[in-house]
């Protein structure tokens, strides 16, 4: 087949954040896949057709995408941020691994992109200097128990983490969950960074401890981080940095 499946990253939100190799492959592209506001992102040009969809159709995207690169075009299916985390390349290979055996000889890459995490951990300091976990708070695709089991095994290995979709309209709650558990099972000085749009113009920072967080302070353009046990604050004029130091003990 002579069709090509770009599966890209467009980073936290800034431009300039889009890797030279994700530039060149949108360039190239005669149709480019997505999200819609993602595909917004994308400058319209003769020759290139835009498919912008909704949320939470992610499989039907995937196969869409799949059948125009079979069909010859070079496809870019685009998310934010990294598309191998929370987003996109699942998508695309689980509707590979079900479909029709002839998608198996298309030329498929992942191009990845600067995450959300690491643009709000480069934005406050070094908070995840050291071990730490990832973890999507969302319960659309898996339950609650596995969040909470999850969250309560990452806290006992005393990882920084951050998290993914803590918080929105339709799952208000889920957050507050969280904020408890934490509270009840780490000491109140940890800190918290609520980074939110980072890298856009409506970008805000927030750092305070786990006892001052509250679940309004998040939404589901927020990125989260909870520091360690051994997270520290260096305060200065302004906002203070948040570092993890590059050593633990037993």
């Amino acid at each position: 087949m002579s069709g090509r499946l770009c599966i890209a990253g467009l980073g936290p939100g800034a431009d300039d954040l889009i890797t030279p190799e994700v530039q060149r492959a949108l360039s190239e592209a005669t149709d480019v896949v997505g999200y819609a506001s993602y595909v917004a992102r994308i400058s319209p040009r003769d020759g290139l057709t835009l498919h912008a969809s909704d949320n939470r159709v992610e499989m039907e995207r995937a196969r869409h995408a799949l059948t125009l690169a079979a069909a010859g075009q070079r496809v870019v299916i685009v998310s934010s941020g990294d598309p191998g985390v929370f987003a996109m390349a699942s998508a695309v290979f689980e509707a590979l691994e079900a479909g029709p055996p002839d998608w198996r000889s298309l030329d498929i890459r992942v191009l990845p992109g600067v995450t959300a995490m690491l643009a709000a951990a480069a934005r406050t300091g070094a908070p995840l200097g050291h071990d730490f976990c990832v973890l999507n708070l969302s319960d659309n695709l898996k339950p609650w128990s596995l969040i909470e089991r999850r969250l309560r095994l990452a806290v006992e290995a005393d990882f920084a983490m951050a998290f993914y979709n803590p918080r929105s309209q339709a799952r208000p709650d889920g957050f507050t969950r969280v904020l408890t558990l934490l509270k009840d099972l780490c000491t109140e000085s940890r800190p918290v960074i609520f980074a939110r749009a980072v890298s856009t113009e409506d970008e805000a920072l927030l750092i305070v401890s786990l006892g001052e967080a509250k679940p309004e302070m998040a939404d589901m353009r927020t990125l989260v981080i909870v520091g360690s046990s051994l997270t520290r604050l260096i305060e200065r004029d302004g906002r203070p940095l948040v570092y993890t130091p590059r050593s633990a003990s037993e």
